[in-house]
């Protein structure tokens, strides 16, 4: 927007002093065409620039005057550094988070500028896991409308058990955990965290959404994560397992043997049933599809049906290439 650039060329005249067309133009990776314009706006605005001509001509403020931008000090400085914007975990934000970041800097002082450069030097935050796992960020911009203009929002959303379910809602807020992203909305059913890199087909609706004047969205997110510390949504599940499942899955998870079970009676020489607990559904999703052909589950049932819809999805490609000539 040109409101922003026209601040960005303002915060770098009072930073850097004289500046030339070409210098203006290469910072904010404009043409010199646009940066004698803008300048050019600033004067009509009642900005007091002062034009010098020659080789070592450009543009300047009237000595002595300043935007009324506070100052930072040192733990303020340091505690900005730390805040990186590849945190975000979108490269659009990224780069987004990065410009505004880099236009700060422009807009600090010599000295306080260099004392940054310094900091930032001694300073790298890296962010990733080491295995990091992308998250499709693909619906954040529209959640990020539906929250500016206060308007209710419906998409499909990816359930637990893989199925697609139709939601609408009353967008409350969005919390950054790490590089993931949630939404907090207020649905039919009360107030519901929603991941993003779950969501599907979002929609923004004409209609006007409603919040709570007392809802506190860092308040509301401390609570819910206590409470899941406190009451962790563990999943038991019942498996049969063959000598090598069981030797794997008992690294994982507490194991107990199950006897009484009907499936016990059905089951192939050396294979055993067993109760097992997981911390999450994802984490025995996940489990059950690495084990392979050493698990077989028995329940819930939810898992079952999950575990078989991902099994006849994997069979896709390979009938499809199977079918094609080489």
């Amino acid at each position: 927007m040109k409101s922003d650039r026209l601040l960005s060329t303002l915060m770098l005249l009072q930073a850097h002093g004289r500046l030339s067309t070409r210098e203006v133009a290469e910072r904010l990776e404009i043409s010199q065409r646009t940066a004698h314009r803008d300048m050019e706006a600033l004067c009509t605005a009642g900005i007091p620039l002062i034009a010098h001509r020659g080789s070592s001509g450009g543009w300047e403020l009237q000595k002595g005057w300043r935007t009324k931008v506070p100052g930072l000090d040192d733990a303020e400085l340091q505690a900005l550094l730390m805040a990186q914007p590849s945190a975000l975990g979108d490269r659009k934000l990224t780069a987004a988070a990065q410009r505004a970041f880099d236009k700060l800097m422009a807009s600090m002082p010599t000295a306080m500028r260099l004392q940054a450069h310094s900091i930032q030097a001694r300073l790298h935050i890296d962010p990733t896991g080491w295995r990091p796992s992308p998250e499709d960020l693909s619906m954040l911009p529209i959640v990020q409308d539906a929250l500016a203009s206060d308007c209710k929002l419906t998409f499909l959303y990816t359930r637990a058990d893989g199925e697609l379910s139709s939601r609408t809602v009353d967008p409350l807020g969005l919390v950054c955990k790490q590089t993931v992203w949630y939404l907090i909305a207020q649905s039919a059913v009360g107030t519901r965290t929603y991941r993003i890199s779950r969501i599907r087909e979002a929609v923004v609706l004409a209609l006007r959404s409603i919040r709570p004047p007392d809802f506190d969205l860092a308040a509301h997110w401390k609570q819910s994560t206590a409470a899941l510390k406190e009451h962790p949504q563990t999943v038991t599940t019942i498996l049969a397992l063959s000598d090598d499942g069981v030797a794997s899955v008992e690294r994982w998870c507490p194991m107990i043997p199950e006897l009484n079970h009907r499936a016990a009676r059905t089951l192939p020489k050396g294979w055993r049933l067993f109760h097992v607990k997981f911390e999450n559904y994802q984490q025995a999703r996940f489990v059950v599809l690495g084990l392979g052909s050493r698990v077989a589950a028995i329940a819930p049932p939810e898992l079952c049906k999950d575990i078989k819809s991902e099994l006849r999805r994997m069979l896709r490609p390979a009938q499809k290439y199977e079918r094609s000539p080489i």
